[in-house]
C-alpha cells in the first residue's frame, strides 16, 4: 500500500501556537503517543477557530463537524518539548474544506508531523450539512477552491 504523502502550499497558513508535550502525553515506546498528537491536534483547531471568532457550534444549531483526519509523522517529539502548530485552510467547497497543520519542534525546528482535517459545517437541529456561511469564507480570502 503507498504511503501518505502531505505537502500543503506555503501561503495557506494564518495562525500559529504553541503546546508542550505533557508527561501523560507519552506512550510505552517513550515518545508522544498516536492518540495525544489527535488531541493536540484538536486544540490546534480550537485555537484558530477562535482567533477567527469562529464557534464550533453557533447559538443558531450550526457548526462545524471534523469528517477525517490524516497524519504523517516525521519525527518523535517527547515530554516537555514545545510544539509549533502552524495552522491553515485550503481546498474550499461549497460545504467545508481541509484544515492543514504543520508540527515543529520549537527547539530545533524538527518537523515533527503533517496533518489535514476535513471539514463541514453542520446544522445540528435539523441534522444536516450545509454550505459554508460567507463571513466564514471572507476570514480566508486566499484560499482555492474545489468544485
Amino acid at each position: 500500500m503507498a504511503r501518505l504523502t502531505l505537502v500543503f502550499p506555503e501561503d495557506q497558513y494564518y495562525y500559529s501556537s504553541q503546546l508542550t508535550v505533557r508527561v501523560t502525553d507519552i506512550n510505552g515506546a517513550n515518545h508522544l503517543g498516536n492518540d495525544s498528537m489527535i488531541s493536540m491536534i484538536s486544540e490546534a483547531r480550537a485555537r484558530f477557530l477562535y482567533e477567527f471568532g469562529v464557534r464550533e457550534t453557533e447559538g443558531n444549531g450550526t457548526g462545524i463537524i471534523v469528517t477525517d483526519l490524516a497524519t504523517t509523522y516525521k519525527a518523535e517529539a517527547h515530554a516537555r518539548d514545545q510544539l509549533l502548530f502552524e495552522v491553515g485552510v485550503m481546498d474550499f467547497n461549497k460545504y467545508g474544506g481541509d484544515i492543514t497543520f504543520r508540527i515543529r519542534r520549537v527547539g530545533d525546528g524538527a518537523l515533527v508531523a503533517m496533518a489535514k482535517s476535513g471539514f463541514v459545517f453542520f446544522d445540528y437541529r435539523i441534522g444536516k450539512v450545509v454550505p459554508m456561511p460567507d463571513d466564514f469564507r471572507a476570514k480566508f480570502p486566499r484560499v482555492n477552491w474545489l468544485d
